[in-house]
């Protein structure tokens, strides 16, 4: 996947679907939010990632100094905003090299992971703009399906407090035709820890729907009820993946 390509494009369709709506919208999944709120949040937060990158940062960078971090009032002005802001993470990574470690929130890593990070930023929160107005979602199922494994792969890293109990386990599939081994993610917490492949597997708890509606679920935009996503096996280890995945 060219995760440089799908960041404009899904930052783009972001900034589209936002323009067409009243600002004031409520975001529903995002709580206390309005659609303002959800485009500040996601234009300064790649501009905060692009100054992370190229100051090549080894400690955390306060959002309230991010460069240009507040939109322009006028529509047009604040839609080049949020489009630039995507292709300076993209200039950054190109000016420091993808491989120069830089600071982020699970310490250092590579600043081209930076890329990824914020693709899927991006369209999880395209997912709050379009569910606040009423419009389809629909992203590519192998946009999907990476950033439900790029989702998984955070929160098994969360040693504070880990995803699934010890000796847990917890299996997605995805039905999306194509998909192959990068449609299904097998978790489960053992003495190594809590760790994740793209086996199938046999699990305590088993989740099946296509890759956008896993993804909904994962990321508690909507219920896995609501979205008619077949659990099996025993609930309580999904009910508590999704209490211990909090972002």
């Amino acid at each position: 996947m060219d995760f440089r390509a799908a960041l404009l494009d899904q930052t783009r369709s972001f900034g589209e679907l936002i323009r067409s709506a009243d600002p004031s919208t409520p975001v529903p999944t995002c709580p206390d939010w309005t659609l303002k709120h959800l485009f500040r949040h996601v234009g300064r937060g790649n501009r905060w990632a692009a100054q992370i990158i190229a100051e090549q940062r080894i400690a955390a960078l306060d959002p309230r100094d991010v460069r240009d971090g507040k939109p322009p009032e006028d529509p047009d002005a604040a839609t080049r905003w949020l489009l630039e802001g995507a292709q300076l993470v993209i200039d950054a990574v190109d000016r420091v090299g993808a491989a120069t470690r830089v600071w982020t929130f699970l310490g250092p890593r590579p600043a081209g992971w930076w890329i990824r990070r914020r693709l899927h930023e991006v369209e999880v929160h395209r997912a709050d703009a379009a569910l606040a107005v009423g419009a389809g979602y629909e992203p590519p199922a192998d946009l999907a399906a990476d950033a439900i494994s790029e989702w998984v792969e955070l929160m098994a890293q969360n040693s504070a407090q880990p995803a699934l109990d010890r000796g847990r386990s917890l299996h997605m599939h995805a039905t999306d035709d194509g998909l192959g081994p990068t449609g299904e993610w097998t978790i489960v917490h053992d003495d190594d820890g809590v760790w994740w492949s793209h086996n199938h597997s046999k699990a305590d708890a088993a989740l099946r729907a296509t890759a956008t509606e896993l993804l909904l679920a994962l990321t508690r935009r909507r219920t896995a009820s609501d979205l008619g996503v077949e659990v099996l096996g025993d609930a309580a280890v999904w009910d508590r993946w999704l209490e211990r995945t909090a972002f």
